[in-house]
């Protein structure tokens, strides 16, 4: 039964390692081409509605935060767009303003 452990381990530790490997590739992938989507997107300022914000707090060893914002513009429509640091604390939850975003980056908004 020993023997058979020694011969499966490197076959188990390859399969994990090219899991993980492909597991980071695609998420690397996938950031590349929403980028790019986002570049070819035009940028568009509409107005909207801030329906609501939260935060998304991850990582083990250092805490890492990511901060999001829904929005609703005049047909109806929602759309929640990542926004940095320095304008989440500046957005309220039922401002009315201009906003510009170019595919599903977050650009500014403009408060009325």
């Amino acid at each position: 039964m020993g023997f058979w452990m020694f011969n499966i381990f490197p076959i188990i530790f390859f399969v994990m390692f090219a899991l993980v490997f492909g597991l980071i590739l695609t998420t690397l992938i996938k950031g590349f081409r929403q980028e790019r989507k986002n570049d070819a997107s035009p940028r568009l300022t509409v107005e909207a509605t801030v329906v609501t914000k939260r935060t998304h707090v991850h990582g083990h060893n250092r805490a890492h935060t990511n901060y999001y914002a829904t929005f609703q513009v005049a047909s109806g429509d929602r759309m929640e767009l990542s926004i940095p640091y320095s304008q989440f604390g500046y957005l309220v939850e039922g401002d009315r303003g201009n906003l510009t975003f170019q595919g599903t980056r977050f650009l500014s908004f403009e408060r009325n």
